[in-house]
């Protein structure tokens, strides 16, 4: 399936999921949809549909934005070197649209010790028995 074009999102979503998808905004903390949800399922790209987090790997970091210590699958995650606003960071995308998700940092829970802190408005939620991770903790 192909990914959206930039025409078909603009239909699509609402203006704040536009700006932090395609224009790497990110929302106010404590105020996304999903930052408290607690329910079981799969998080999914808002843009495209791809499958992205399990609530079985979310947590409460305290940040005020969902927190996961690891993807769906390792393929539904592309890392880019971020150097915005004089900080280095590695910001996360959805692999197949490119849609911006938000940034991992090296401060999560374990299994993984890391932590994707994610923007409530480049998901999708759909309650359901939530897939196993592929992953294998390395983000490179």
């Amino acid at each position: 399936m192909a990914a959206p074009t930039d025409a078909e999102l603009k239909k699509k979503l609402n203006t704040i999921q536009y700006q932090v998808t395609r224009c790497s905004a990110t929302e106010p903390p404590f105020t996304g949809a999903y930052w408290n949800h607690k329910a079981k399922g799969e998080y999914a790209c808002i843009c495209c549909s791809t499958p992205l987090f399990s609530s079985e790997d979310k947590f409460d970091s305290g940040s005020g934005w969902p927190s996961y210590f690891q993807p769906l699958t390792k393929a539904s995650i592309s890392y880019i070197k971020d150097l915005s606003y004089g900080m280095v960071r590695i910001e996360v995308k959805c692999a197949h649209c490119d849609a911006h998700l938000g940034h991992v940092f090296d401060d999560g829970p374990a299994p993984t010790g890391l932590r994707y802190c994610i923007n409530s408005a480049s998901l999708r939620f759909e309650e359901k028995t939530p897939a196993r991770s592929d992953f294998d903790g390395k983000i490179s």
